[in-house]
């Protein structure tokens, strides 16, 4: 039996899922990256487990909590008219477990230790992976997952 995730299910909007699909299908573009936070991938040393503030203040932004659920949290803020998606997980499990069930949604993140976030392209992720690490993963509706990139 599958461990509960603490994904919640809403019918009335769709899913907590499907808000992240939608703003991860926007068309993002023009943001400047500011980069606040430590890269914290170096070798020897486990990646950085950011929180859904920290990842909001390395594009320059405060993100305000829209949801506390079972096991992770998700924030939004827009920085230049951008709006943005963060998420951070108490475990792995429990995130790969979010992931694997938005993958029937849909739309490009960047995965990191127990953190996401849903911003404008792949090239502005695959950046910001560079400052603070993570993969990009790119999802197509229904669930077939392109190769990760990144670091």
């Amino acid at each position: 039996m599958a461990r509960p995730t603490g994904v919640i299910r809403r019918r009335d909007h769709g899913g907590v899922v499907l808000s992240l699909a939608v703003a991860s299908a926007l068309a993002l573009t023009g943001c400047g990256v500011q980069a606040q936070a430590n890269s914290g991938h170096k070798t020897g040393t486990p990646p950085r487990a950011y929180t859904v503030e920290q990842l909001a203040a390395t594009i320059g932004c405060t993100a305000q909590i829209t949801l506390k659920a079972k096991d992770y949290r998700k924030g939004e803020c827009t920085s230049d008219g951008i709006p943005f998606v963060f998420l951070d997980f108490d475990t792995t499990q429990g995130q790969r477990e979010w992931l694997d069930y938005a993958e029937m949604y849909g739309g490009l993140y960047l995965v990191g230790n127990r953190w996401a976030l849903s911003a404008k392209s792949k090239a502005f992720m695959q950046e910001l992976s560079g400052r603070i690490g993570g993969t990009v993963e790119e999802h197509s509706p229904g669930g077939s997952a392109h190769a990760p990139t990144g670091h």
